[in-house]
């Protein structure tokens, strides 16, 4: 977990001016981490960071990355055209989408973007309905050859990439076609901590570049060793070494490509989280308390803003600043509340963190030990949600999502996006027609 950027008094404070629940990030924070990612591959003459758009995909955190020399990695034609309203163009995109419609393959050679295939049947497809790009780079799956971890899966059981056999054919197909210039992707494990599995992505990549020389006689020049440089979530979790991860691919690159004579291959890389994951906070309050077999603390975000942990468990560390003057609405800090005592759990200071959705796993923290207690009106910051937070927000119970904002390094917060309003959600809905269907179809 990274170093909380404010003062209680600070928190509270920025609570107290904008409503809650909402996103902020630490600009200084992403700036520092791109700068430690570009230091580790500084040996790499044209490293570049590709930022995950899907991670946090807002136009002032494009903004920001840009300036630190990021390019993008997008999965959608509306991360590429967000991309674009930023100005990224060319070969500072690259396109990775799976299952991928035609629209999209046409806005990402519009661009002129990297496209990274994920499939062998799209070399064709993509061939007769635009012609291949220049550039082309594909995606492969190791299957049983290496294992994954819970965010990512087992590469076997992943519907992403190809196979080898896949892979060297797609080469073979484009080079037969006029393709001249070739990439390589794979992406095998998320929110990793262990440099030695990083390294060993690396490692696989660079023996199939020697691979497609030999057999093929093509010439990879660039190698996307994918993202999943992971982030400390809980307290006392080790920070990864990056540096070790940039020395290593080095020594890697020395040992697989130079010493091969296939140099140079350009290495890139396509972190989202590890960029932005751990300088976003989601700030909320508390609403009310419950005991029944369980002490529940309710907040006033939900899973609607942030879905990770009721996803799939995933821990995110809670920080409660006491607010003595809270605005109106909440519950009395001092109100009772029934006490089933009777059940040991509720005399522990151990807690269930909990949004307002109908849904059980409605859920930021299970059995969590908070002490003190949490108080209506307290101010709940939610670690480590600058990546996968607001982007992967939705809108059950007609929920809102919330607004964004910036801490820039000069103290101040800016609104980077505006919360939603009930407005909004019922702005694709057709209230006239549905009053026009009025006693249509009903039996008399």
């Amino acid at each position: 977990m990274e170093e909380f950027p404010w003062t209680e008094e600070q928190i509270v404070d920025i609570a107290k001016r904008f409503p809650t629940p909402f996103h902020i990030y630490d600009e200084q924070g992403i700036r520092n981490t791109v700068r430690g990612l570009n230091a580790a591959f500084s040996w790499c003459p044209g490293f570049k960071n590709h930022f995950a758009v899907k991670a946090t995909p807002n136009p002032h955190i494009l903004k920001v990355l840009q300036e630190e020399g990021c390019g993008v990695d997008c999965s959608s034609v509306t991360e590429l055209v967000l991309s674009e309203k930023m100005g990224f163009t060319g070969e500072q995109v690259m396109f990775t989408s799976n299952n991928t419609p035609i629209k999209e393959f046409a806005q990402a050679k519009k661009m002129g973007a990297i496209v990274n295939l994920d499939d062998l049947s799209h070399v064709e497809f993509l061939h007769r309905e635009l012609g291949l790009p220049e550039l082309v780079s594909f995606r492969y799956n190791p299957g049983p050859e290496r294992t994954g971890n819970v965010l990512i899966g087992d590469p076997k059981e992943a519907k992403f990439g190809t196979t080898m056999a896949q892979l060297l054919d797609g080469y073979k197909k484009c080079k037969d076609l006029g393709v001249k210039r070739f990439g390589l992707h794979a992406m095998v494990v998320s929110c990793c901590l262990k440099v030695e599995e990083l390294l060993e992505t690396a490692r696989m990549l660079f023996a199939i570049v020697e691979k497609a020389k030999d057999q093929l006689g093509i010439s990879i020049e660039m190698v996307n060793l994918g993202g999943g440089i992971g982030i400390p979530y809980k307290p006392g979790d080790a920070t990864i070494d990056v540096a070790a991860v940039g020395a290593g691919v080095h020594e890697l690159y020395k040992e697989l490509i130079e010493a091969k004579g296939l140099a140079p291959v350009r290495v890139v890389m396509e972190c989202g989280r590890y960029i932005t994951g751990p300088h976003g906070f989601l700030v909320s309050r508390v609403t009310h308390r419950k005991r029944i077999y369980k002490n529940y603390v309710g907040i006033d975000a939900s899973m609607a803003n942030l879905m990770r942990p009721g996803m799939y468990g995933a821990y995110h560390h809670i920080s409660v600043y006491k607010d003595e003057n809270p605005p109106a609405g909440l519950p009395a800090r001092d109100a009772p509340i029934a006490d089933n005592s009777k059940d040991l759990i509720v005399k522990q200071k151990v807690f269930d963190v909990v949004g307002g959705l109908c849904e059980n796993n409605d859920k930021f923290a299970v059995d969590r030990p908070l002490d003190p207690e949490p108080l209506p009106g307290d101010v709940a910051v939610i670690h480590d949600s600058g990546a996968h937070g607001h982007s992967m927000g939705f809108n059950y119970n007609g929920k809102p999502r919330s607004a964004e904002y910036l801490y820039r390094p000069d103290g101040s917060v800016v609104q980077i996006r505006r919360a939603e309003t009930m407005d909004d959600l019922f702005a694709t809905l057709d209230f006239e027609g549905a009053s026009a269907l009025s006693g249509v179809g009903t039996s008399s």
